[in-house]
């Protein structure tokens, strides 16, 4: 009978250690993703003055949410039938101001050469039937262990702000109701969700405006002014329109 005991014990180490080294492997994929994406963030702020990241949030299941997905989905009880068949164990949610940038962000994150995408959602195009949009990537990335090289999945979910308060909305009232929300409230969530993507395209044509008016004012020369230890920067054509009127009061 000790020996038994004995026998179970170190099996149970074991599977902590596998279950420990399952977990981690996530969590650094989480890491990997997060590092790529904060670089370019920060490049943006740098060098073009604008980010299209307005904000990000990770999480990793934890071990009780993983098991609970696997008994719904009928998966069998083993880390590689699960590594298979759930791809959501890690995930990362990114918000931008406009629609633009969703595509634009993917696009600079896919083209990165040690990711591999394994699928793409995009319910921003084909919006679920609740309203439900965003875009959805599923990516392979690697993860360098101390003996041993992994390729790790993980969920990316890119939508606007409007977009995201409206799925944070949707997911309360979902559970509120245990999951059977009243033909009322969901008449008004879509309805909600028509008004989320009018003001998306109506905040991105006022984007491009603003965008095209500061491009002419970038293009246009500027000088440089100096009042009480103040310095300005002070666009030659009105220089040159006050010269001219200075002419003017001469003659």
């Amino acid at each position: 009978m000790k020996e038994m005991t004995t026998f179970t014990l170190e099996n149970m180490k074991e599977m902590k250690v596998e279950l420990t080294r399952f977990m981690m492997a996530y969590k650094f994929a989480l890491d990997e993703m997060n590092t790529k994406i904060n670089i370019l963030k920060e490049e943006f702020h740098y060098i073009h003055e604008y980010s299209p990241i307005e904000h990000t949030s990770s999480r990793l299941k934890s071990p009780e949410s993983i098991l609970k997905k696997v008994a719904r989905k009928n998966i069998a009880m083993s880390l590689p039938a699960i590594k298979e068949n759930i791809h959501d164990i890690a995930g990362i949610r990114i918000t931008c101001a406009f629609r633009s940038d969703i595509y634009r962000l993917s696009e600079m994150l896919l083209r990165q050469k040690d990711i591999e995408v394994i699928e793409l959602k995009d319910y921003i195009k084909n919006p679920k039937p609740n309203g439900y949009q965003s875009l959805h990537l599923i990516v392979k990335v690697p993860v360098f262990m101390s003996d041993r090289e992994e390729q790790v999945l993980v969920e990316i979910q890119i939508r606007t702000i409007a977009m995201d308060f409206w799925a944070s909305l949707e997911h309360k009232i979902y559970y509120k109701y245990d999951k059977e929300i009243p033909a009322r409230l969901t008449m008004e969530l879509k309805e909600a969700a028509m008004a989320a993507t009018e003001l998306d395209q109506k905040m991105e044509r006022l984007h491009e405006e603003v965008s095209e008016i500061k491009a002419e004012d970038d293009d246009e020369e500027l000088t440089t002014l100096s009042l009480d230890q103040h310095t300005f920067s002070v666009p030659l054509r009105l220089l040159e329109a006050v010269n001219l009127d200075r002419e003017r009061n001469k003659r």
